[in-house]
């Protein structure tokens, strides 16, 4: 699975010494996400993604975050059209924040708004929102820029919570996905966890309780039933 910060090349701190007069235009096009063929989803995100993508786990021995899996092979984003436009009909959030994104120099104490140089819709014309006001204060659209950030952050961290549960109950396993082309090619990709049933199905009354009440249970089920979409991928290789 490819790492996910290669979408951005050029992330810098927004300020009004440097971005002032400077205008962000966002539209359709999504081709800053072409060689991604993963990105990482948030909990709150499970119900939408579930039904369009594969949702899995991955990580290491110390950090574990849910991804949607976009592509069978390296740098492959099947989510993608030839015109850059995305083809399901929910965007993950990651994608959706772009080119935007929390930098944070003390290990998450405070976060300092940034936004990738690099974008094709940064521009000094004026064209799309501007960064900041005529009076020199952030404009009404990165206000709600900031506020999307925070609440994918607050979002982030309580996924990261989900992800320790899942840890500690031993519920997560490496799995590898095989899918035959309708060309008879196979392809197979791994690097990633899922939640073993058979460890699910084996916990205590009182830890299956536990999940329940955080509607973490309902992740879990999201997940699994989730993975049908491996197969769903093949089509979309055509």
């Amino acid at each position: 699975m490819s790492a996910q910060l290669l979408i951005y090349e050029s992330a810098v701190p927004v300020s009004r010494t440097q971005h002032e007069k400077l205008s962000v235009q966002v539209g359709d096009d999504y081709s800053f996400s072409r060689n991604v063929n993963s990105c990482p989803l948030i909990a709150v995100e499970f119900p939408h993604a579930a039904a369009e993508y594969a949702i899995v786990f991955a990580g290491n021995e110390t950090a574990v975050m849910p991804a949607v899996i976009l592509g069978l092979r390296a740098n492959e984003n099947l989510y993608l059209t030839e015109a850059a436009s995305w083809n399901a009909k929910y965007i993950p959030a990651f994608i959706r924040r772009y080119p935007f994104v929390f930098s944070s120099p003390d290990n998450g104490k405070s976060f300092t708004l940034c936004i990738d140089e690099r974008f094709a819709g940064f521009n000094k014309e004026g064209m799309g929102q501007p960064l900041f006001a005529e009076d020199g204060k952030p404009s009404p659209y990165t206000e709600n820029v900031l506020k999307f950030l925070q609440e994918y952050q607050a979002q982030f961290q309580r996924t990261q919570a989900f992800c320790e549960r899942l840890k500690t109950l031993s519920l997560l396993e490496p799995m590898q996905a095989q899918v035959t082309t309708q060309k008879g090619e196979r392809l197979s990709l791994s690097g990633f966890m899922a939640v073993n049933r058979d460890r699910l199905k084996k916990l205590s009354g009182d830890e299956l309780q536990k999940l329940a009440a955080t509607d973490e249970l309902e992740l879990i089920y999201l997940h699994l039933q989730s993975m049908r979409n491996f197969t769903a991928m093949r089509e979309r290789l055509s």
